[in-house]
């Protein structure tokens, strides 16, 4: 007797997509049979997917939760942006099942390393936000920032050893109010050193400090600092130079592996195509804001919304985008998601006060299905690789998430490609504004599975907080020795 059976005429499996039952008991994937095989009374219960499309549900690789947001004028609104209970519970509508997000160290001020944290002491904070949290599955990055004391960074051994294996590092203050965000090289060096020999990946947030600070100053001195000049400091230079410095320390360390997060330009692409045809294992992750908006977005009215650090980028640069997903240079397609209101998301209109990140879980699988496999023509297995089975590749989570395969989770989500819609945020669940609005998309979740229980279906929402778990990770070795037969 099976928990639930979904029967399905395009379920997608690592195999193909085919006309599949799926059953599910206590939990996860008990068996997958030719359509019609099993009956209805061996299942407690029993849903009918028609022609939908039946995927493993969306794994996100880059959000934020309860994330400080500063206050950029007197009187103006800061905080924390939404968290895991929103994010998640819209993560699902979405047909998004997993979220990683990241468990930040604070850096160690002016040299003094009684006052930074340890990689322990910052996974126990992050858990403060997260645990009996979240409706849906989730893990962190570890982040670190600034100067790294030998301490810290002799803690990710264990910390990768525990099941938190991947690492983020900055190689850029990102503005002038961040200072000490950006991790000198020499400690880079010592960073991946141990990430190396202990199993990780570093998780790499890239732009060429030196250019984007010249930037500042030169656009402050000239009085051109409207925020519409972002690609002017955040720039395709930038991205080319700091990519192929940092990829070049990390290809002489035996053993290193990369992920290149919110790739924004042809520069950076290119780096990584370079770098592969090397036979380097460097993976690369962009965001559907990039894929779909340019810097003359800046130019729309609240053209703040469509803004994520680095910036956006040239027609030029989009289009060096998709054609880096369609060769697979790139591998996945995040959201860097800070959840907030439109107010907040508007307070600042200058180079060095505007807010990163957006409100996009939700509408995620949506719109990329309708970029990649209605107006691209993608397969559905490629389309499901690179919101959901990628992401779950590299950061090592398969099989366990990204497939509909016998022994994984039962994480599933239906898109009813009958249901076109227009995005709208007052059908969302995240906030009050979505850099969406008014996107006509091909198909829409109607149904969200996480580990067998139903948590979104007949436009109803069944979820628990209890239902998140902490998914605790490891890098396969084939992930960090050779990407070119791992990943489509």
């Amino acid at each position: 007797m099976f928990d639930l059976l979904i029967r399905g005429q395009q379920v997608v499996t690592p195999h193909g997509v085919g006309a599949w039952d799926v059953a599910v008991k206590d939990g996860v994937i008990a068996a997958i049979a030719a359509h019609g095989t099993f009956a209805p009374d061996q299942a407690a219960r029993v849903i009918d997917a028609g022609g939908g499309i039946v995927m493993p549900g969306g794994i996100d690789p880059h959000v934020h939760c309860a994330w400080y947001i500063p206050a950029f004028k007197p009187g103006g609104p800061s905080g924390l942006s939404d968290p895991p209970e929103q994010v998640s519970r819209a993560a699902l509508w979405g047909g998004t099942t997993t979220l990683i997000d990241f468990a930040a160290c604070k850096p160690d001020r002016e040299g003094d390393e009684s006052s930074s944290q340890g990689v322990r002491d910052a996974i126990e904070a992050r858990d403060q936000d997260w645990a009996g949290r979240c409706y849906c599955d989730y893990a962190y990055h570890i982040m670190l920032r600034g100067r790294v004391p030998p301490a810290t960074i002799a803690e990710l051994t264990e910390a990768v050893e525990a099941g938190y294996p991947t690492v983020k590092v900055f190689t850029t203050d990102i503005t002038p109010s961040r200072r000490g965000r950006m991790t000198r090289f020499g400690d880079l060096w010592e960073i991946f050193k141990v990430l190396s020999r202990a199993g990780g990946l570093g998780v790499i947030h890239a732009e060429d400090n030196d250019i984007v600070m010249h930037m500042y100053d030169k656009l402050f001195a000239e009085n051109r600092v409207g925020f519409e000049r972002l690609a002017e400091v955040h720039n395709t230079l930038s991205e080319d130079l700091s990519f192929r410095r940092i990829i070049r320390l990390a290809e002489t360390i035996e053993g290193m592996a990369l992920y290149m997060m919110h790739v924004s330009a042809a520069a950076g692409v290119q780096a990584i195509a370079e770098s592969r045809g090397r036979g380097f294992p460097i993976y690369g992750e962009t965001l559907h804001q990039y894929l779909l908006y340019t810097s003359d977005d800046y130019r729309r009215p609240n053209g703040q919304i469509y803004h994520t650090y680095p910036s956006l980028k040239s027609k030029r640069d989009q289009q060096g985008l998709w054609d880096g997903l369609a060769r697979g240079d790139l591998q996945c397609v995040g959201t860097d998601e800070v959840c907030c209101k439109l107010a907040v998301k508007l307070q600042g209109n200058r180079i060095d006060d505007t807010t990163g990140g957006n409100a996009g879980v939700e509408p995620r699988v949506a719109v990329i299905y309708t970029e990649t496999v209605e107006k691209r023509g993608y397969s559905l297995e490629k389309f499901v690789d690179v919101v959901s089975a990628n992401a779950a590749r590299i950061m090592g989570l398969y099989p366990r998430k990204g497939a509909i395969a016998v022994g994984s989770d039962a994480d599933l989500t239906v898109l009813d490609t009958s249901l076109r819609r227009t995005v709208r945020a007052q059908d969302l669940h995240e906030s009050d504004y979505t850099p969406w609005e008014g996107k006509e998309v091909g198909a829409w979740p109607v149904l969200t599975v996480l580990r067998g229980k139903v948590m979104v279906a007949d436009g109803r929402f069944h979820g628990d907080l209890k239902d998140g778990q902490y998914l605790k990770r490891r890098i396969p070795e084939a992930i960090r020795a050779n990407h070119k037969k791992e990943l489509r």
